[in-house]
């Protein structure tokens, strides 16, 4: 009897844990498509410069980062899904909001400074597999960075 109520505990939290993250996942999504449509003049570019280049100056650097960590149920459907085979749909949704979290917060800086366009747009990734404690985990930094370029008066 004792097992069938630590099952059924463990599956009531896990479902808490699945929903409660799927909502903070929804939520996250709904700040950035904000986010993107507020930064939507600043345009980003992976090449040297935009096509008017002589009516900008600067080239200041700009840097966005962002650090994002797997949950613990993301990790639970991680392993069982690796049982089988497939995407990691879970992770590549934590990668997704990792990438769009990192040009959001360049722009923002781009904005503080006046810029109209971010040239030579990089995107980088490092994979943090660590916690504090020293415990197996998945995390990715994302970094952002570019030239920000301000329109001449």
């Amino acid at each position: 009897m004792d097992g069938i109520i630590e099952i059924f505990l463990f599956l009531t939290l896990l479902t808490i844990g699945v929903l409660a993250g799927r909502a903070n996942e929804r939520r996250h999504y709904r700040e950035l498509e904000e986010a993107e449509e507020e930064l939507r003049d600043i345009a980003v570019s992976n090449r040297g410069s935009p096509g008017e280049a002589g009516t900008f100056s600067g080239g200041t650097l700009v840097v966005g980062s962002v650090v994002i960590a797997e949950d613990y149920f993301k990790r639970v459907a991680a392993s069982l899904k690796s049982l089988v085979g497939g995407n990691l749909r879970s992770y590549e949704t934590l990668l997704e909001r990792g990438r769009r979290e990192a040009i959001v917060r360049m722009k923002r800086e781009a904005r503080r400074l006046g810029a109209a366009h971010v040239v030579n747009v990089r995107l980088e990734t490092a994979s943090l597999s660590e916690d504090w404690s020293g415990r197996p985990m998945f995390s990715a930094e994302f970094i952002a960075y570019g030239a920000a370029l301000v329109r001449k008066p």
